[in-house]
């Protein structure tokens, strides 16, 4: 669980265009043989909201383990990354995670990326009141296949900036594509990426189910968000929050199970649950420091550096291109 790299608005602000590919997308997804929908459309205002919150939580030591890397090994980052231009945040949230990286990489530019359009707009205006000097370009974007930065991201000294392994929400052949798209776009710049490695069951799974319920309401989150953009007609209380770890594929995949059998319609088409059936929301792979800088080198990146916090559950690595 992580935040999505692709962006959609949130449905406020859906373009007529773009919501009707997301129904398209939806539809296809939920008429697949083993249904699934997007792990992108976790985060509309609202799912954002949660995900944040879910940072905060014990069993969720992503974050904790991430900034604990970012802190200590500050130093030999910027010895790594060089001169920044540009700070491109992928997934950038409400953006405390870049913030925190502004004072010793000293970006000219910030161009933060997100999922929700208004809950990215209201981090955006907060960071061009707290940090007069920095320019802010907001992008909300649904990059899935291909993705161009504006002519107001000038090519050269870009860092892209993707924490939180986020990576890991793509299998790694589309991985591999969308780093080596990040590749291109950044000539002369990098990349700095948060990894989650491989674990334990008992450490994963507890971080994707909490005791406290607020990654099951993340996940059933989701439904409503798919009957504002599908037309659907998903009943929250029709469905289960689940999450595994699955050993063989080194991911943990969250699913929502039916109840009970159930039939759900959308405009032009249905179709029937049957009780246990389930929808794969979300996969999370993770790496070892090994396989993760393969994924780098057959990417087109050089020059790959990891460093891991104190337990060697989380690595951040800066690769140049």
């Amino acid at each position: 669980m992580a935040r999505s790299l692709t962006s959609l608005a949130a449905p406020s602000s859906v373009r007529p265009a773009t919501q009707a590919a997301a129904a398209d997308e939806l539809r296809a997804g939920l008429t697949a043989s083993s249904p699934f929908i997007n792990p992108k459309f976790l985060y509309d205002s609202l799912g954002s909201s949660l995900f944040t919150a879910i940072t905060q939580l014990p069993e969720y030591y992503p974050t904790r383990s991430e900034a604990e890397v970012l802190r200590e090994q500050a130093p030999r980052i910027v010895r790594h990354t060089g001169p920044v231009a540009s700070l491109i945040d992928l997934g950038a949230g409400d953006c405390v995670k870049a913030e925190r990286l502004f004072p010793i990489l000293r970006p000219a530019r910030y161009v933060p990326i997100d999922i929700s359009a208004d809950y990215l707009e209201q981090a955006a205006t907060r960071l061009r009141h707290a940090h007069p000097g920095l320019e802010v370009i907001a992008l909300g974007r649904d990059f899935s296949h291909a993705f161009d930065l504006p002519d107001n991201v000038p090519a050269e000294g870009r860092l892209f900036f993707y924490p939180g392994s986020s990576i890991g929400n793509l299998a790694p052949d589309d991985a591999l594509a969308l780093l080596a798209r990040i590749r291109e776009l950044c000539p002369g710049g990098g990349l700095l990426i948060g990894v989650d490695r491989v674990k334990p069951r008992a450490i994963l799974e507890p971080a994707y189910d909490d005791a406290l319920g607020l990654t099951a309401a993340f996940n059933l989150n989701l439904l409503r968000h798919v009957n504002t953009l599908l037309g659907s007609n998903f009943r929250v209380q029709d469905w289960q929050h689940a999450a595994r770890y699955n050993e063989t594929e080194s991911r943990i995949e969250m699913h929502l199970h039916a109840r009970d059998d159930v039939m759900v319609k959308w405009p032009g088409g249905e179709r029937r649950f049957t009780r246990g059936q389930s929808i794969h929301t979300e996969s999370s792979y993770k790496y070892t420091p090994a396989g993760f800088s393969d994924l780098l080198h057959r990417a087109g990146f050089g020059e790959i550096q990891h460093w891991s916090d104190r337990r060697d559950w989380f690595s951040v690595f800066s690769a140049r291109a």
